[in-house]
């Protein structure tokens, strides 16, 4: 099988930019040791964000692209893309990349030669339309080596890496696979890319996402060492404070986190929120509307994290860019944010 060349254009964004092991951030006194947002490259039209970052005393900046890495690698070869990098580089901020990536660590077009490789639909027929069978062997070793191929173009300098499944779609409902639920699945692809991602960085983790279908915590498939949860509670609602949400109907309920934690280290958890995500509160449909920011709302569920002993928090704050400051002019919320992230919050 040929393997998918993420090297193509000849550049590896980490060399060419002479990025390096930075420091972790991990201040005494600060709860909170990885302090983070998540933007897209259209976000970078707010040319100074890495600045206002650092300035927010926020440590790591996360690349995102909803559905292909490849457009992030593309970009960071871009004269404004590498900018990003040489100023989070003098600035000491991490840089890290998240990323809904199986369409490209299993590339659809296999699908006419190799159906065995992809998912089977609950009417039992093979489908390429999301995600991969985790019992296929033969899969898994591709998804590996194509995950250890784009880490060597987009290298986070955190040596913590983000390849997620398909964006809250189906998981496999093949004999082998249909008595495991979706995180299950999920997990055994992770479990087999961290081996990959080691044998290039031997620091290297990998974070499992709680998200949407993955939110119900694996129980027959056990995590890897160096395997870390990141929960992202995208349904919940960001009116009120997260530990108020007790209607029994509330979709990704502050139980649903417990639960995880009962099956991943706290110490190494991270809260994937979004909080800042005009993107969300827009519906993802531009023109974006104003953030409604609710500093209240967030020291609450700082404190509900630090209670249960989560020490790396980070947001989305997609489309907060060079257009949302010329229409609404106000972005003090990125120095709040910075600030209740920093100071130390009560137990």
């Amino acid at each position: 099988m040929k393997r998918r060349d993420f090297l193509a254009a000849g550049l590896s964004v980490a060399a060419a930019s002479g990025l390096g092991r930075l420091v972790r951030g991990d201040e005494p006194g600060s709860p909170f040791g990885i302090r983070g947002v998540v933007l897209t490259p259209a976000d970078f039209s707010l040319e100074d964000w890495p600045e206002r970052a650092k300035r927010a005393g926020l440590t790591t900046i996360g690349l995102h692209h909803p559905t292909s890495p490849g457009e992030i690698a593309r970009w960071l070869e871009t004269d404004a893309g590498l900018g990003v990098l040489e100023s989070c580089r003098e600035l000491g901020l991490e840089v890290e990349y998240e990323l809904h990536a199986m369409r490209e660590l299993l590339p659809r077009e296999l699908f006419d030669k190799n159906p065995e490789f992809f998912r089977m639909d609950e009417k039992g027929e093979r489908t390429p339309d999301s995600n991969c069978c985790p019992h296929s062997e033969r899969a898994l070793d591709l998804i590996a080596e194509n995950a250890a191929a784009m880490a060597r173009t987009l290298r986070p300098t955190s040596s913590r890496y983000f390849y997620w499944g398909d964006d809250g779609l189906p998981w496999c409902a093949c004999p082998s696979c249909r008595e495991l639920i979706p995180s299950e699945q999920a997990l055994l692809v992770e479990n087999r890319t961290l081996r990959a991602l080691r044998e290039i960085d031997p620091k290297a983790s990998l974070a499992h996402l709680a998200y949407h279908n993955t939110l119900e915590p694996p129980r027959q498939v056990k995590p890897a060492e160096g395997i870390f949860l990141e929960y992202a509670p995208i349904h919940r609602r960001y009116d009120l404070p997260y530990e108020k949400q007790t209607d029994p109907d509330q979709p990704d309920a502050l139980s649903a986190l417990d639960a995880n934690l009962a099956v991943f280290p706290a110490e190494t958890a991270q809260a994937l929120e979004y909080w800042l995500d005009v993107s969300l509160f827009s519906k993802w449909t531009r023109p974006a509307v104003k953030l409604p920011w609710r500093p209240d709302v967030l020291e609450a569920d700082l404190n509900t994290y630090a209670k249960r002993g989560i020490t790396r928090v980070t947001s989305f704050a997609v489309y907060v860019d060079a257009e949302y400051r010329d229409r609404f002019g106000d972005l003090r919320f990125l120095d709040e944010y910075g600030r209740a992230l920093s100071a130390r919050v009560s137990s």
